[in-house]
C-alpha cells in the first residue's frame, strides 16, 4: 500500500500505548493516505459549527474530512468536485454525513441532496439520524415544511424548497432527480449501475458536489471505490493531486508474505499501533479492549478487512495491462515451436514454482536462451497444489535444470523442505532469492520486454496474468503484487523467477540437458 502525500502524519505510533495530555490512548486523526486538490478556504468549520449547535460534537479527525472535503477555490467553488472517505466501521462516518447534510440544507442551500445506501434500511435509518437532530435544534426544525415518512418517498423540505431525499441505490434509482450533492454511503458495495443512474443527474447542476464513504473494499462490489482509490495512489506516487478528487483513507500498512521477520517497514496486525493507525474513533467510541476482543473472535482477514482497513479492489477493465502494455507483450509472442526447441538443445533451463495467496492455484514457468535472448513459457497450470510435487520430479528427471527456483516468502515455500528430501522430492537445492533479488527478477522482466530481448508462446495463462497484474513497492524498487483479487499471477511470478533462475549462481547439475519440449 503506497503511503501518504504532503499532510501525511507526522510518524509511524509505536506497538505500545501511546500517553496523550489527558492520559487516553487515540486513533490517528489525519489519515495515513490522504490526497486533496489545493484550496485557499473551506467551508468546513461552517459544517462544523452547525453540526455542534444541533448536538452533534464532531471529533477531530471528522473535522478534518469537513475541512478538507469542502474545500474551496478561490472563485469560491468547490475544490474537490469528487470526496471519498475510507474508514473501518463503527468509527463514526455517519457524523461526517449528518454535517455535510445539515449545512447543505440550512446554510449552502443546496436544492437537492441525495442521500444513497446499498440497502433500504439503511437509508432509512440514517433519515432517522439526521431527523432527530434537526428537530430537537428549535431554530432548524421551525425551517422545514415537512419531514416526508412515506416509504420510498423519505426526505426533508424546507420551506424555501430545499430537500435531502434518502432512496436505496439500484439500476433505476436517483434518474429524474438533480442533485446539487450526492452523497454515497456504504460506497464499498456502489458499481457502474448505480453510478450510471446517479452520476448523471448532476451533469446541469452548477458546482455540485459527490460523497463517497465507507469501509474498506470487498471485492467485486467495489467498483467505484476501487477506481478512486488507484486515482488518489497515482496522484500520491507522482506527487500531484487529482484535480477533482480528495481521498482519506484509514487503513494498515500490514506485513506481506515476502517481509522478513525483523520488517520495519510494514504493520504488525496485531499490534495496538495497526489499531490507532486504522482507527480514527478509538478514544471517542473505540476503545482497544474492545477490539482485542474482535481479534480474538473474527478470521485473520475478517479483522484485517473490518477493522484494520485491509481491503480487497478489483481492477476495472479500462485499467488492465497497467504494467506492460498488451500490444508490446503480443509483439513478442513466437510460434515456431520446433525452432525454439531446438534452441533450447543448446542451452540451459530453469524452472519455477509459484502460487496463489489463496492455494487455489499453482503453476511451474521456464525460461531457457532464445535467438540472443531469454524465451519464457508455462510448463503447467492448474487448480490446487497437490499435483506439484510429483509433475516437478517428472520435469526435474525429464529437463535435468540448471535450477529450480521458488520465493521463500511466498506460499509456495512450503513445498521446498519435500522438493529437496532426496526421498520425496527432487533431492537438489532449491533457489531461494532474497526480496532484493525478486526486485531484481521483476525488473530484468520489465527490461527484457521493454528491449524485446524476451519472447513467449504467447500462453493465455502467462497472458492473462499480466493483463491483470499490478506493481508493489519493494523498497526502492517494486515487485508483482500478489494479492489482487480474480487475478492469478502465479504463472507470471514463476516465469519471472524462471528467467532470473538463468543467472542466478548454482551448480550446474550433471548429465546431458534432453531436447523434449514440454
Amino acid at each position: 500500500m503506497t503511503l501518504l502525500s504532503s499532510e501525511r502524519s507526522a510518524a509511524r505510533l509505536p506497538d505500545s500505548k501511546p500517553p496523550t495530555a489527558d492520559g487516553g490512548v487515540y486513533g490517528w486523526q489525519v489519515p495515513p493516505i490522504h490526497t486533496a486538490p489545493p484550496a485557499i478556504s473551506s467551508a468546513g468549520q461552517e459544517a462544523i459549527d452547525l453540526a455542534a449547535r444541533a448536538g452533534l460534537r464532531l471529533d477531530p479527525w471528522q473535522q478534518h474530512i469537513l475541512r478538507v472535503g469542502m474545500g474551496e477555490k478561490p472563485d469560491g467553488s468547490w475544490a474537490s468536485f469528487e470526496v471519498a472517505v475510507n474508514v473501518p466501521r463503527q468509527n463514526g462516518k455517519g457524523g461526517v454525513i449528518e454535517a455535510r447534510e445539515l449545512w447543505g440544507l440550512f446554510i449552502g442551500g443546496e436544492e437537492l441532496i441525495l442521500h444513497s445506501a446499498h440497502e433500504f434500511k439503511t437509508a432509512k435509518n440514517a433519515f432517522k439520524r439526521i431527523e432527530r437532530l434537526i428537530r430537537q435544534t428549535p431554530d432548524l426544525h421551525k425551517r422545514v415544511k415537512t419531514y416526508r415518512q412515506t416509504v420510498g418517498e423519505e426526505g426533508i423540505e424546507l420551506h424555501t424548497g430545499q430537500l435531502l431525499r434518502f432512496i436505496a441505490r439500484s439500476k433505476g434509482s436517483g434518474r429524474g432527480f438533480t442533485g446539487h450533492c450526492n452523497v454515497m454511503d456504504e460506497d464499498m458495495i456502489l458499481g457502474d449501475t448505480e453510478m450510471d443512474a446517479l452520476l448523471p443527474t448532476m451533469a446541469a447542476v452548477q458546482d455540485p458536489q459527490i460523497w463517497y464513504l465507507g469501509s474498506a473494499g470487498i471485492g467485486a462490489p467495489s467498483v467505484q471505490l476501487g477506481r478512486l482509490r488507484r486515482r488518489a495512489l497515482a496522484a500520491i506516487e507522482t506527487g500531484e493531486p487529482d484535480p477533482s478528487l480528495a481521498y482519506m483513507e484509514w487503513s494498515a500498512d500490514v506485513h506481506l508474505d515476502e517481509c522478513p521477520a525483523d520488517c520495519t517497514a510494514h504493520d504488525d496486525p496485531d499490534s495496538d499501533a495497526a489499531v490507532l493507525k486504522s482507527n480514527p474513533g478509538v478514544g471517542y467510541r473505540l476503545t482497544l479492549e474492545k477490539v482485542a476482543r474482535e481479534r480474538a473472535t473474527l478470521s485473520t482477514a475478517g479483522y484485517a478487512r473490518e477493522r484494520l482497513g485491509v481491503g480487497e479492489y478489483p481492477s476495472d477493465t479500462a485499467d488492465t495491462w497497467q504494467v506492460i502494455a498488451e500490444e508490446a507483450w503480443r509483439a513478442l509472442a513466437v510460434g515456431d515451436v520446433q525452432a525454439v526447441a531446438g534452441a533450447r538443445q543448446a542451452g540451459p533451463v530453469a524452472l519455477s514454482i509459484d502460487m496463489t495467496p489463496e492455494r487455489s492455484h499453482a503453476a511451474i514457468s521456464a525460461a531457457f536462451p532464445y535467438l540472443g535472448g531469454v524465451h519464457v513459457t508455462v510448463v503447467d497450470h492448474r487448480p490446487g497444489t497437490g499435483w506439484i510435487v510429483e509433475r516437478a520430479k517428472e520435469l526435474h528427471g525429464k529437463y535435468g535444470p540448471r535450477c529450480w527456483v521458488i520465493d521463500p516468502a511466498s506460499p509456495a515455500a512450503s513445498l521446498i523442505p519435500e522438493l529437496e528430501d532426496k526421498e520425496t522430492g527432487l533431492g537438489v537445492q532449491v533457489v531461494k532469492p532474497k526480496a532484493r533479488e525478486m526486485a531484481a527478477a521483476c525488473g530484468q522482466f520489465y527490461d527484457a520486454v521493454t528491449t524485446q530481448s524476451l519472447t513467449h508462446f504467447d500462453d493465455a495463462p502467462l497472458a492473462s496474468a499480466l493483463a491483470g497484474a499490478q506493481k508493489r513497492a519493494l523498497g526502492d524498487a517494486w515487485a508483482w503484487a500478489r494479492r489482487i483479487p480474480s487475478v492469478d499471477i502465479s504463472p507470471l511470478v514463476a516465469g519471472t523467477l524462471a528467467k532470473w533462475g538463468l543467472g542466478a549462481e548454482v551448480e550446474e547439475p550433471p548429465g546431458d540437458i534432453l531436447s523434449n519440449v514440454w
